[in-house]
């Protein structure tokens, strides 16, 4: 149940009754109605801006709506109060059995939370798609949890969701991948090299080396590049790839496809996605402008095969294929969206570092191109991840030569804590991880404050069962829960009550952290109910003598723990069941 939903479901039922009464005008469109909390909780449980949204078409005074709203909502038992503030604003109070029955759908409704948003759309989500040259970084950690969890949360509101890994294959830095991989298979021959610049020295090729070593032989030492460059390429990049799936594996993230930018390449995809631009009027032959800033020393015009993205919301046209005739890394990237969108997807989500900011634009020009303006794309760019030690930049050990891995990082905290943690800010603000700060037992500490929320609940279950008190959840669907009429009782059930809402908030906005944010507001009434308890006996769950009451609380907090598993389930975080 989606208490929001049925609350704007009535109100708009309760306009179209006026509309046809005569109090209001016929045909006002409802679409910017809403019903949420009120910013002040102290003004009521819900607030609806109907009245101001209907007031300039309908020619009328808010007030004037919003009283003859407010005298019928109120014949719904649901409907406590409805009471006129400001302008035109409208507050509801609703009857505390409604929260008490959100109680009771938490507990037996296994899907309570899950939406239809969604409506079974097929969304794909690519993210990590980082270059087959080494391991994962913590850059790419952020990414990887991000788009992990955005996927998660699309499939709970009810998406079709398909994740994705872009392999970057086709271009020059996987060449300067084999060659490196060279060198280590030189140095498995026990022979001495020397590193060029631009190579990629990391201690993490020596068993690469090994394995080439271990297959080929020394049948390509002292061979020229031509011989070798193409099998230790594919030799490498396979190599590569399955270090990142332990990678990402060490997250618990597991792709549903992995897709070859080489296989765009050779096979006719590359040329078809630029026909179709041109057959559209998008691709012509021309000059840039030279670029702004600081004149390169090289730089000259040159007539290049241009896309012109303009038409389609981007700065500049972009070029896809060069004077020489060979496709820009632009035009890769075109074909690879176009694939997407004849692969069927009603919307694609990339999800890029923050250096890839500049491509937004153009990308999502191709793709509105590409699909006449049909497919939508959002690209969400996350931003950087700096590391501390109790306040003090931290380094670790850089196995991979020049930066810290997702390896790492997860070894040294957990995959629970690493996910929880890069999801507590917004994906396009800064995220500092202070590993003494993540690991500590306090309230600063957001994945530890959640988790011991769901850890408190269970030992209580475990007193009670001890106590001989039934907690099954059947059991406690079924209790007398008209007692739970605390002040601090039912803002823990309203709150209960916003998991629905802030499901299809955060999917709407392609928000996950917006979960982490409401699990921790969750835990934190949690914790506060349970403080009170320590001075006010009538609120411990745990009531002497009286296992109908217990029940009743125990129900409460049952449903709590329910939603925050729900909630880590989305974040990829495995819920504790006792804390250690």
């Amino acid at each position: 149940m989606n208490i929001f939903a049925d609350l704007r479901a009535l109100v708009i039922a309760t306009l179209g009754e006026m509309e046809r009464d005569g109090l209001l005008p016929a045909g006002l469109s409802t679409d910017a109605v809403s019903v949420e909390p009120p910013r002040d909780a102290g003004h009521g449980d819900m607030a609806t801006n109907a009245a101001m949204v209907l007031a300039k078409p309908a020619n009328m005074k808010p007030r004037e709506i919003a009283d003859a709203l407010a005298a019928r909502l109120t014949a719904d038992p649901r409907v406590v109060s409805a009471d006129v503030a400001g302008p035109g604003f409208l507050n509801l109070r609703l009857a505390d059995t409604v929260w008490q029955a959100l109680i009771v759908d938490a507990l037996t409704d296994p899907g309570f939370g899950r939406g239809t948003l969604g409506a079974n759309q097929k969304v794909l989500v690519e993210y990590v798609s980082a270059n087959p040259t080494g391991p994962l970084h913590v850059g790419h950690t952020r990414g990887a949890v991000f788009g992990d969890a955005l996927a998660s949360l699309l499939d709970y509101a009810g998406y079709d969701v398909t994740r994705e890994y872009y392999i970057n294959d086709g271009g020059a830095q996987v060449d300067v991948l084999a060659r490196s991989v060279y060198l280590r298979y030189q140095e498995a021959h026990d022979l001495s090299v020397d590193w060029p610049e631009g190579t990629y020295p990391g201690d993490y090729l020596i068993d690469v080396g090994e394995a080439l070593k271990a297959k080929v032989g020394d049948i390509w030492l002292d061979q020229p590049e031509d011989v070798w460059l193409e099998e230790v390429r594919l030799f490498a990049t396979e190599a590569m790839m399955d270090l990142i799936r332990a990678d990402l594996s060490k997250l618990n993230i597991t792709m549903d496809n992995f897709y070859s930018e080489k296989s765009l390449y050779g096979t006719g995809k590359i040329e078809k996605a630029i026909a179709r631009l041109d057959a559209a009027g998008l691709i012509y032959r021309g000059t840039l402008e030279p670029p702004k800033g600081k004149m390169p020393e090289d730089w000259e015009p040159r007539e290049q095969t241009l896309f012109k993205s303009t038409a389609h919301g981007d700065d500049v046209d972009r070029p896809v294929q060069k004077s020489d005739g060979a496709w820009t890394y632009f035009a890769p990237d075109i074909a690879y969206h176009y694939d997407k969108i004849e692969r069927g997807f009603d919307a694609l989500i990339d999800v890029f570092g923050a250096d890839h900011g500049g491509y937004v634009k153009r990308m999502k020009a191709a793709v509105s191109a590409l699909s006449n303006g049909r497919v939508p794309l959002d690209v969400k760019l996350t931003q950087l991840v700096k590391l501390y030690q109790n306040g003090e930049p931290f380094k670790m050990s850089k196995r991979a030569g020049t930066f810290i891995t997702l390896s790492d990082v997860v070894d040294e905290v957990g995959a629970d804590v690493t996910r929880f943690h890069m999801l507590t800010r917004k994906n396009d603000a800064p995220l500092d991880f202070d590993f003494a700060k993540v690991t500590e037992q306090s309230k600063d500490n957001p994945v530890f404050y959640v988790q011991y929320a769901h850890a408190r609940v269970n030992s209580v279950l475990r007193k009670a069962g001890e106590a001989g008190i039934a907690v099954d959840d059947a059991t406690l669907a079924g209790a007398d829960l008209s007692g739970l009429a605390h002040p601090a009782e039912l803002a823990i059930a309203r709150k209960v009550a916003e998991w629905p809402r802030m499901v299809e908030i955060a999917a709407k906005g392609h928000e996950p952290h917006k979960i982490a944010f409401y699990l921790y507001d969750l835990a934190s009434d949690l914790h506060g109910l349970w403080n009170l308890g320590n001075s006010d006996t009538s609120l411990r769950f745990l009531q002497d003598g009286d296992n109908a009451t217990s029940q009743s609380k125990i129900a409460l907090i049952r449903a709590v723990q329910v939603v925050i598993a729900a909630g880590l389930g989305i974040l990829g975080v495995t819920p504790v069941q006792e804390m250690r």
